[in-house]
């Protein structure tokens, strides 16, 4: 989304070349790969672990951060894997999103006319709302040491990057969307 974004408001008329359909589907299966190929490392570790007492997680899935917590094993190696990966990955690809939001905004200001720097911001602001909710709650929840997790806050964060940020796309996207606004602004009308 934010190359999508850079390239339509940094480079418009070079939009259809530089975001064809090859290019689209080696960011889709590169995004794919990474998503497999990144866990792979701490199932392995994982599943050398020792559970000693309950075997029931308190979590809503069976997340890495819940599966430490109830191991008799040392989990260091794995909170150290997880560490070294939040700081590759993930910081990667929010740097990444943070750079090309800032050439974008570099660009936006140099609009001359409010409503096309008005318009551009709006399209912008939703997706680095969504891309902050993610990775905030992601760094929260992953790159923080284990003795400080808490349960009950693990589970509120991860169900925001789980759950309230593939909820909020859907709306933040229709809002934007004439049709959606009108048959809300004729819904609002007859109530």
């Amino acid at each position: 989304m934010a190359l999508d974004r850079y390239v339509a408001i940094c480079n418009p008329l070079r939009y259809m070349v530089v975001m064809n359909k090859a290019i689209c589907f080696q960011l889709a299966v590169g995004a794919w790969v990474v998503s497999f190929m990144v866990p792979i490392p701490h199932t392995v570790l994982l599943s050398q672990l020792s559970f000693c007492e309950s075997h029931t997680i308190n979590h809503f899935f069976c997340d890495v951060t819940a599966l430490m917590k109830i191991s008799c094993s040392n989990t260091n190696s794995i909170e150290t894997l997880t560490y070294i990966i939040g700081a590759t990955v993930a910081l990667f690809c929010f740097n990444l999103i943070i750079v090309s939001y800032i050439n974008i905004a570099s660009s936006i200001l140099k609009i001359k006319s409010k409503g096309g720097r008005r318009k551009a911001f709006s399209t912008c602001a939703s997706h680095i709302t969504v891309v902050v909710i993610f990775f905030g709650s992601l760094f929260g929840t992953y790159l923080r040491p284990t003795s400080t997790y808490s349960m009950r806050e693990t589970k509120i964060s991860s169900l925001s990057y789980i759950a309230l940020t593939p909820l909020c796309n859907p709306v933040i996207y229709s809002l934007k969307n004439t049709e959606i606004k009108n048959a809300l602004r004729k819904t609002k009308n007859t109530l």
